[in-house]
C-alpha cells in the first residue's frame, strides 16, 4: 500500500476527490481527511488518531528498542554464575519478549502525544484552512488513481506519495 496526499483549499473539491476515489473502488476506510481543529468535515472521512499522531512509528521504535534491551538483560542474567545453562534459552526469550512488549506499550503512549512527523510539511497549509486527503491505495494502482483524479479534477494538487504505510493504520 502507498499513501497519496491531496492538498485542497475547499471542502467541495475535497468531496469531489473522495467521491472520485470511492468510484475508483478505494474503500472509505482507506481515506482520511485532516483539517484544522474545529473545522466541520460533514460527511468526509475524518483522519483518526492513527493518522494524526506518531503512534505507529513510535510503537515500532519501542518494539525494537525494548526487544534489544530485553535481550541484553537476558544475556546479563545468563552471565551470572547462579543461572543454570539449561534454562538460558527461556531466559533470553522471556526477557526479549517482555522488553519488546514494554517498549511497544511505552512507545505507543509517547507516540499518541506527538503529532505525526510525516505530516509536518502540510501543517502550515492545514492551519491556513486547507484540507489534506490521504488515500491508501495498492502499490500497482498509484499511477492509475492519480491520473483518474487529474483527469476529472485538473486543478487538484497531488503532493506526492509515501513509499509505504504501516500495516495497521
Amino acid at each position: 500500500m502507498r499513501r497519496i496526499y491531496f492538498l485542497v483549499h475547499d471542502q467541495e473539491l475535497a468531496k469531489k476527490i473522495v467521491d472520485e476515489l470511492l468510484l475508483a473502488r478505494i474503500e472509505e476506510r482507506h481515506l482520511h481527511v485532516l483539517a484544522r481543529r474545529g473545522t466541520s468535515l460533514e460527511d468526509l472521512p475524518e483522519a483518526s488518531l492513527m493518522q494524526k499522531t506518531d503512534f505507529v512509528p513510535a510503537v515500532e521504535r519501542g518494539l525494537a528498542l525494548g526487544g534489544a534491551t530485553g535481550l541484553l538483560a537476558g544475556l546479563v542474567a545468563i552471565a551470572l554464575p547462579a543461572t543454570p545453562l539449561v534454562i538460558a534459552g527461556g531466559v533470553l526469550l522471556a526477557t526479549s519478549l517482555a522488553g519488546a512488549g514494554m517498549g511497544a506499550w511505552l512507545g505507543g503512549m509517547v507516540g499518541m502525544n506527538v503529532g505525526n512527523t510525516r505530516l509536518a510539511q502540510f501543517a502550515e497549509a492545514i492551519e491556513g484552512g486547507a484540507l489534506l486527503i490521504m488515500a491508501d491505495v495498492p502499490r500497482e494502482r498509484v499511477d492509475e488513481i492519480e491520473e483518474r483524479v487529474r483527469k476529472h479534477l485538473p486543478d487538484v494538487e497531488i503532493d506526492g506519495t509515501e513509499p509505504t504505510i504501516p500495516a495497521f493504520p
